[in-house]
């Protein structure tokens, strides 16, 4: 239930640019990624440590909650 740009006031307009910099502040602004496994690997060879972390990580593109349709061309929704 949006109003007209017209009809918002000078408050209601300077609280949504506020909240949009607040959020862009809080927001890293890196895509969204989820570790998926960890694994580390450690072996003694003459004295020395080796270590090998594997790390497997899930990089989210796109933002899940989007129009689903849009997601497998690729390209933007017809208007």
């Amino acid at each position: 239930m949006d109003e007209s740009p017209a009809r918002k006031t000078i408050a209601r307009s300077l609280g949504e640019c506020v909240g949009h910099i607040a959020r862009g502040l809080r927001s890293s602004g890196a895509a969204p990624r989820a570790e998926v496994r960890r694994r580390t690997e450690v072996e003694e060879r003459d004295g020395v440590v080796l270590r090998r972390t594997i790390v497997e990580e899930v990089e989210l593109k796109q933002d899940p909650f989007q129009d689903p349709s849009n997601q497998a061309s690729g390209r933007a929704p017809a208007s």
